[in-house]
Order: C-alpha cells, then sequence, then structure tokens
C-alpha cells in the first residue's frame, strides 16, 4: 500500500493517473478555459457544439471533476477548481483568449442556456460567469491586429498626404497660372 492510500486519499489507477496528466498539459499550456455543465444538451447539440468548437481549435472534453481537480492542482491552476460541481465540460484555447468564451457564450444565447457556462480561467485568472460573458464580447485576435494596423497604418497615410500636398498645391496653382495666361493669351 502507498503512503498516499494509507492516508485516506483516493488512489488513482494508472489509466486515470494519465488522464491527469495529459489534462494538466494542457492546462498548463492553455490561454483561457471556460467550464460549462452539459446537462440538459442532447447527443446531437453536444456533438454540434463540440465541432463549432474543434472549427477554432479549442479542445472540448468532459470531466471526472476528481481527476479535473488533480489536474488542476499539478497544473497549479487550484483556484479554479470550486468551480467543478455537477456534470462539467471544459473548452481548452491555446491561442485565442476570448474564443472558448465568445463561442460557448454565443452557443448557450442561441439555445438560451445562459446557465451553462460557469465560469473559467484565463491567463491564470479565476473568471467567474460574469467574466466569461465579457471574455466573449472582446473581439477575437484577428479583429485586435487589424485595428491595431489601421491605427499604425492611419499616421503614415497622413504623412504621405501632408508631404503630398506641397506638390499638389504647386502643380494647380502652376495649372491655374497657365490657363489664365493661355486664357489672357486668346483674348
Amino acid at each position: 500500500m502507498t503512503e498516499e492510500g494509507r492516508r485516506g486519499a483516493a488512489v488513482i489507477p494508472e489509466a486515470k493517473q494519465h488522464q491527469v496528466a495529459e489534462l494538466a498539459e494542457k492546462l498548463g499550456r492553455m490561454r483561457s478555459a471556460v467550464l460549462s455543465d452539459y446537462r440538459g444538451l442532447s447527443v446531437a447539440q453536444l456533438e454540434e457544439l463540440r465541432a463549432s468548437l474543434r472549427e477554432a481549435g479549442i479542445d472540448y472534453l468532459v470531466l471526472k471533476n476528481t481527476l479535473a481537480r488533480r489536474a488542476g492542482e499539478q497544473a497549479g491552476l487550484s483556484e479554479f477548481t470550486p468551480q467543478l460541481v455537477g456534470p462539467t465540460a471544459i473548452a481548452i484555447s491555446y491561442e485565442d483568449i476570448s474564443a472558448p468564451a465568445r463561442l460557448l457564450i454565443d452557443y448557450a444565447r442561441a439555445n438560451r442556456r445562459l446557465e451553462m457556462v460557469r465560469g473559467g480561467i484565463a491567463e491564470g485568472q479565476v473568471l467567474s460567469p460574469a467574466d466569461v460573458r465579457q471574455l466573449a464580447d472582446l473581439p477575437s485576435r484577428e479583429v485586435l491586429m487589424a485595428r491595431l494596423l489601421g491605427v499604425l497604418e492611419a499616421p503614415a497615410s497622413q504623412l504621405v498626404g501632408l508631404l503630398d500636398a506641397p506638390s499638389r498645391d504647386l502643380a494647380g496653382l502652376l495649372d491655374a497660372q497657365a490657363q489664365a495666361l493661355g486664357g489672357a493669351a486668346a483674348a
């Protein structure tokens, strides 16, 4: 019997230890994760949700809370374990911080199941359901990058316009002068 088994803590079978280690690894490299309650969803609805999340590069896993708690502790994220109550699934994103929140909230709104989102974690911060809704309202990384590019590009195009203005004005003056001289010569 192991030391852990003698102290009364449950001994996890090797297959489950592998699952815990795999989930801990995913939690360790994630940018954000959203916990949800999948009760009341049909198999078809659950598959539809999984497919939409998969398209965005998000893992959607149904969890056993005990194993998820252990994985969270191994990944140094034990703060989110109080949210692990009842049937739980987790949407994990490794790139776009707002994608799992946005997709789950959109799905919850479309299916009138706003209570399905329990909370989450983003960049090490524990999120309440209200925080997840705020995160869902953030634009995607691509949109933010496009906006930033537009902000950075605007001064450059203004500078080009300012530098071009004197030569354009001079050309306009010379053209007007030429027409005035041409008009005076014709008269």
